[in-house]
């Protein structure tokens, strides 16, 4: 199990109160919030690196590489 810390952030309070109201558990809502930007930015900051890569995969010529593997196979 991992360690948990405490992360706190102030709202309004009517806000506070519409969420008592509607029974609403703020660390719950919160901790997936979270969870979902940190997958949303992870997957951005991959697209990036991706985008980086691309040019230089462009030029990768994937019949070589296949011919490559099956001879290398076959000499085993």
């Amino acid at each position: 199990m991992s360690k948990s810390i405490t992360v706190s952030t102030k709202i309004p309070q009517e806000l506070k109160e519409k969420m008592k109201q509607l029974k609403i558990k703020p660390s719950k809502l919160l901790r997936k919030a979270i969870e979902d930007e940190i997958r949303r930015r992870e997957a951005e900051k991959l697209k990036e690196e991706i985008d980086k890569l691309k040019p230089t995969l462009d030029k990768v010529n994937v019949e070589e590489i296949v011919t490559s593997i099956r001879e290398d196979r076959t000499r085993r």
